[in-house]
């Protein structure tokens, strides 16, 4: 699970455990956000355990509620649609045929490859400003 600056290039990756849900690891990430922050994520993530460590760092949690939630909570649909970096990034990973077939199952080794990736994203985007 990557973390992201405004540009969408990846910060911070982590990978979750096997088949363990994504919001398991995210409260783990969460700690490292700082206080003012703007947290967007999907619907999956719309829980009350990582929206209440949310407002603990006062970290804002742009969450899109899910349906069949009761209470409501401020959503900037505006904002959401910077979530488009997130999908982008995810995109770029799987354009090597490696990393969306997940060849290889050592995580240690499939965690090096997205690293290795990301760091040519950091790459390509300064040579492009440039």
């Amino acid at each position: 699970m990557p973390w992201w600056n405004a540009e969408g290039r990846p910060i911070r990756i982590a990978l979750p455990q096997g088949q363990a849900h994504d919001g398991t690891a995210a409260e783990g990430q969460l700690a490292n956000l700082k206080p003012g922050a703007t947290l967007l994520a999907d619907k999956a993530y719309d829980g009350n355990a990582i929206r209440d460590q949310a407002q603990e760092q006062d970290v804002w949690a742009n969450i899109p509620p899910k349906s069949n939630r009761k209470d409501a909570f401020v959503f900037s649909a505006f904002l959401y649609l910077y979530r488009n970096l997130v999908e982008r990034f995810f995109n770029t990973l799987k354009q090597f045929r490696a990393i969306a077939a997940r060849y290889d199952k050592n995580p240690e080794n499939f965690m090096a490859a997205i690293k290795l990736i990301s760091a040519r994203i950091w790459i390509r985007s300064y040579e492009s400003a440039a």
